[in-house]
C-alpha cells in the first residue's frame, strides 16, 4: 500500500552539551537569559518528520511516497533518499531558499533546545496531496501550518484515511482550527505532552478527541504508548533497549511502524508494537536516520519483547 508522508524535511545540526541545562539557567534570572553552553560534538542528519519516517517505512519494506518542499541545498539529502529506494517524485526544490534547518543542543539527561528555521517549508502548501497518485494511506505531520490544513482537507475530501500528527506545529493553531483537524482526520498521534497542549488549548477531552477522530494514539516514551478507540485503551509496553544513545526522532519512527501496520492490514495492537520497536531501535543510535536493521532483525526482537511473531518478508 502507497502511504503518502506530508510533513518537514529537514537538515537537523545536533549539539550534545556533557552537561546539565538546569546547572546553568538560573530560574530567578530568566526574564534577562543570556546563556552560552560549549557542545563537546556535533553532527549533520538528514531529518524532518517527513524524512524520517519514510526512511524508517522504507526499512520495514513499505512504500512511502514523501512530499513536501526543499532548498537549493537539496542535493545531498536527495542523493541520500535515493540510495535508500526512496521516491523523491513530490520532494519539490524551492532554488532560491535553503532547506529547512533544525538547530538541536541536547545535555545528558537527554533534554533538548531546538532553533529552527523553515525555509523553504513555507512554501509546502505549493504542493497539493491529490497530485500523488494511487495512494490509500497517509500522515499529516508537522509542516507549514496552511499546508498541514490544506493536505488534511484535500486527504478528507478524497477518502483517503490519515494521521493527523500536529506535533511542535501544535502552538501555530487556533482551537477552532484544531477541533477541525481532528474531526476530519481519521486517527491522530500525539505524544503525552503535546496531548495535554491540545486538551488546553481546545476544551476536548481525550475521549470527545478519540470519538471526533476515531482513534487517538498518545505516546509515553519510556512508559510506552494508549491506543484510544471504540471506548477502550490498549496500552502498549516499551520495548528492551541496549542504550539509550540519542532520542531525537523516536517518534517518527514510531509513526513509521504504526503506519506500516495499518498499511498491511495489522490490528491496532500489533501495529503499536511495531512502532514502539522502531522507536526502540532509534533510541539506539545518534541521528534520525542512522540506523539499518534488517528485517530479521526487527522480526526477532518483536516477537522477544512481545511473546508473537510478525512477518515483514
Amino acid at each position: 500500500m502507497r502511504t503518502l508522508i506530508t510533513g518537514s524535511i529537514a537538515y537537523d545540526t545536533i549539539l550534545v552539551f556533557d552537561d546539565r541545562f538546569a546547572n546553568h539557567i538560573l530560574p530567578d534570572q530568566v526574564h534577562i537569559l543570556n546563556l552560552s553552553l560549549t557542545a563537546e560534538s556535533m553532527r549533520r542528519d538528514f531529518g524532518g518528520c517527513c524524512g524520517n519516517i519514510a526512511y524508517n517505512i522504507n526499512l520495514l519494506g513499505g512504500d512511502a511516497i514523501p512530499m513536501g518542499t526543499v532548498g537549493g541545498d537539496f542535493a545531498p539529502y536527495r542523493d541520500w533518499m535515493h540510495s535508500n529506494g526512496i521516491d523523491t517524485t513530490h520532494v519539490i526544490e524551492v532554488e532560491e531558499a535553503y532547506t529547512a534547518q533544525a538547530f538541536v543542543t541536547t545535555d545528558i539527561d537527554n533534554n533538548q533546545i531546538t532553533a529552527f528555521h523553515p525555509g523553504a517549508m513555507t512554501d509546502a502548501c505549493t504542493v497539493e496531496a491529490g497530485e500523488a497518485e494511487n495512494i490509500e494511506l497517509a500522515i499529516v505531520a508537522p509542516n507549514d501550518k496552511q499546508a498541514m490544513i490544506q493536505h488534511a482537507r484535500q486527504l478528507h475530501g478524497s477518502g483517503i484515511p490519515f494521521i493527523f500528527d500536529p506535533g511542535q506545529s501544535i502552538p501555530v493553531f487556533s482551537g477552532d482550527e484544531m477541533i477541525e483537524l481532528i474531526s476530519i482526520a481519521n486517527h491522530v498521534c500525539v505524544n503525552d505532552y503535546e496531548c495535554r497542549l491540545i486538551l488546553n488549548k481546545t476544551g476536548l477531552s481525550l475521549e470527545s478527541i478519540q470519538v471526533k477522530a476515531g482513534t487517538l494514539i498518545v505516546t509515553r516514551g519510556a512508559d510506552g504508548s494508549d491506543v484510544f478507540l471504540d471506548g477502550r485503551k490498549v496500552h502498549v509496553q516499551s520495548v528492551k533497549v541496549s542504550e539509550v544513545v540519542d532520542p531525537t526522532g523516536c517518534g517518527d519512527a514510531y509513526r513509521s511502524g504504526l503506519l506500516y501496520g495499518l498499511a498491511n492490514q495489522l490490528d491496532w495492537e500489533t501495529s503499536a508494537q511495531l512502532g514502539s520497536l522502531m522507536g526502540g531501535i532509534k533510541v539506539e543510535h545518534s541521528g534520525t536516520q542512522n540506523h539499518s536493521p534488517t528485517l530479521e532483525e526487527v522480526e526477532r526482537r518483536f516477537f522477544d519483547n512481545f511473546g508473537k511473531c510478525i512477518s515483514l518478508s
